[in-house]
């Protein structure tokens, strides 16, 4: 499938997501009885959907689960993603479902796009790395919004499997494998009281920039375990602060890899439709330094 095919899925899962009502409602059998609802959540308790497709920040997964179903609902999210630092893009399409606020599975096609410095790579202008993620995540204690009674945290624990589709360049790089498993678990609480919301995530993973370049090395091939950490703040019902700030392997000896960051702002616009923007700091990017930039994502979800 093209890009061009991915970006009118992406279109058309929007338009539908953005003609549904607001609020839940019920799915019926023909004797009456509730199949299913739809919707239900608050708005943004849902969290916003990362470049991997899982429901939580941009940089880092939550234990929240995509869509705005409810315990007895079905949900799903369908984003437009798109990273622009100082030598490098990112667009990123994909779609989650979320079955009984329990279970998610997700697929983003992430396309990165090397501009210019692709040339200074002798890779050629504008040489694109293109990566599908397809992901599962099980909520497995805890309601992250409806716990205020409980210190207990929502905890969730999930796997992502990527693959890209150069290869022969990643293993000219160094590393091992052009596919590959990340493993995680993560806890996070919304204090509503405060409007505060904090999120904590292990990632077991031997990804090379999130494997946009391959799995391992000849001198790393092993898993290591890397935090990850957001923070947000509710300013009102529909429009959060906050930020991420997410550990990174090292493992190729051609060039550093750097921890990310962002700060974000999100705001959503319906109960059904949210914009966030947010300030980038990726580090180190096959040897380009300082790759600074923005972050913009629609996402639509009932």
């Amino acid at each position: 499938m093209n890009s061009t095919y991915h970006k009118w899925l992406a279109l058309i899962g929007i338009c539908s997501v953005l003609l549904l009502p607001s609020q839940g409602y019920g799915q019926f059998s023909n004797s009456g009885q509730l199949l299913f609802e739809v919707g239900g959540k608050l708005p943004l308790t849902r969290g916003i959907t990362t470049l991997a497709g899982a429901g939580g920040g941009a940089l880092t997964p939550w234990a929240t689960i995509s869509g705005n179903e409810l315990d007895r609902g079905i949900g799903a999210t369908g984003h437009v993603s798109h990273v622009h630092v100082s030598d490098f893009s990112l667009t990123s399409i994909g779609a989650a479902v979320g079955f009984y606020d329990k279970v998610e599975l997700s697929y983003s096609h992430n396309i990165f796009d090397t501009r210019d410095a692709g040339a200074l790579l002798g890779l050629g202008q504008d040489f694109n790395i293109k990566q599908d993620v397809a992901g599962l995540k099980v909520r497995l204690v805890g309601d992250a919004v409806y716990d205020q009674d409980l210190w207990l945290p929502q905890i969730a624990a999930g796997v992502q499997y990527k693959r890209n589709n150069r290869g022969d360049l990643v293993k000219g790089l160094g590393a091992i494998s052009r596919d590959g498993a990340d493993f995680y678990i993560s806890a996070t609480k919304l204090f509503l009281a405060q409007s505060l919301l904090v999120n904590g995530t292990l990632r077991l993973t031997k990804a090379n920039q999130t494997g946009l370049l391959g799995f391992g090395s000849t001198d790393s091939s092993g898993y290591a375990v890397q935090p990850e950490f957001s923070v947000a703040l509710l300013l009102s019902r529909r429009l959060a602060v906050g930020g991420e700030y997410r550990f990174k392997p090292n493992n190729l000896g051609f060039a550093k890899e750097d921890d990310w960051l962002d700060l974000f702002a999100a705001y959503a616009i319906t109960d059904n439709v949210s914009l966030t923007l947010a300030h980038t700091r990726l580090g180190s990017v096959a040897t380009f330094e300082n790759q600074n930039g923005v972050y913009f994502s629609l996402q639509a979800g009932f």
